[in-house]
């Protein structure tokens, strides 16, 4: 009987919803492991008979089988949903969910690199090679645009406004945004695509494709990341550095720049101003420096 209801919310969040596959998988995998919960416990629960109690229970699973609270958070918004499909379709007359609470989800602050930290990882790149003009490319459009891992590998050439500094970027969700790009950045994409993709034997569906592989393939996740590491490594750098510290460096030179934090909300891509605003705790010293130095009450 699950597997009726469970294939019925999937058609809802795909049809009716319009979620991408990865979303749909999400939501349906949450419920999934309520069902498994039920046959661990060797319940045998009818839906309609489920109560806040058995949730509640669920919960208390989670918590000691050492789910982090960010998890546990995302598995009852997906709980949450399936319940209110199952109330949309009459299915259940109650809601069991309604007053289940998500665990507060502490907020980590990311690690980000200071600009002289920027400058040493660039300075271990050989730029006389074709792979390190690519890689010195790489670096420095996600460092001046703030970019995701996924943004820099779909990055199409048709998309690149270099006389007008700015470029357009496929974000999450297929949205597309404008990022004003630097000089430097400008620069070193320029002599990568000028005199060294030139030269590749690019295949017909990365033609538009920025960033290849000497076989004229788009480059995946995992060389990006092996990039990052081996240029920390060369750096001498001992903080935990991995593709996304380029963009959290982005937002916070920007932040202590002055830069309006809508603004970076903008250039991040971010939907909500509280994702941006996690940027505003990483120097509290500069803050604090800003209230004294130009606030009125603080002299």
């Amino acid at each position: 009987m699950w597997q009726t209801y469970i294939t019925a919310y999937k058609n809802y969040l795909s049809l009716e919803r319009s979620l991408s596959n990865n979303s749909v998988d999400a939501y349906v995998n949450d419920v999934r492991k309520l069902e498994q919960y039920f046959l661990i416990q060797e319940k045998t629960v009818d839906i309609n008979k489920i109560t806040l109690n058995n949730l509640q229970d669920f919960l208390l699973y989670l918590f000691d089988f050492g789910l982090e609270k960010s998890s546990q958070a995302r598995i009852i918004s997906g709980l949450k949903g399936f319940f209110k499909f199952l109330l949309l379709e009459e299915i259940i007359t109650t809601n069991p969910s309604t007053l289940l609470e998500a665990p507060k989800a502490s907020r980590k602050l990311p690690d980000f690199l200071s600009f002289a930290e920027i400058e040493m990882m660039l300075a271990c790149i050989d730029v006389s090679t074709a792979e390190g003009a690519r890689n010195k490319a790489i670096i420095e459009i996600m460092y001046s645009c703030g970019l995701r891992v996924s943004e820099v590998l779909n990055l199409q050439i048709s998309k690149l406004h270099f006389p007008n500094e700015y470029i357009n970027v496929i974000g999450k969700g297929n949205k597309e945004r404008i990022v004003p790009i630097g000089t430097d950045a400008i620069k070193y994409v320029s002599i990568y695509i000028n005199e060294v993709r030139c030269h590749l034997p690019i295949k017909n569906n990365s033609s538009d494709i920025v960033f290849l592989n000497k076989r004229g393939s788009a480059l995946s996740r995992t060389m990006i990341f092996y990039i990052i590491k081996d240029l920390t490594l060369k750096a001498g750098i001992k903080k935990n550095v991995h593709p996304h510290t380029l963009r959290h460096s982005f937002a916070t030179h920007l932040l202590e720049g002055g830069a309006d934090l809508r603004a970076i909300q903008e250039m991040l891509g971010h939907e909500s101003i509280t994702t941006t605003e996690i940027y505003t705790h990483l120097n509290k010293d500069f803050l604090r420096e800003t209230i004294m130095q130009f606030h009125p009450r603080a002299k």
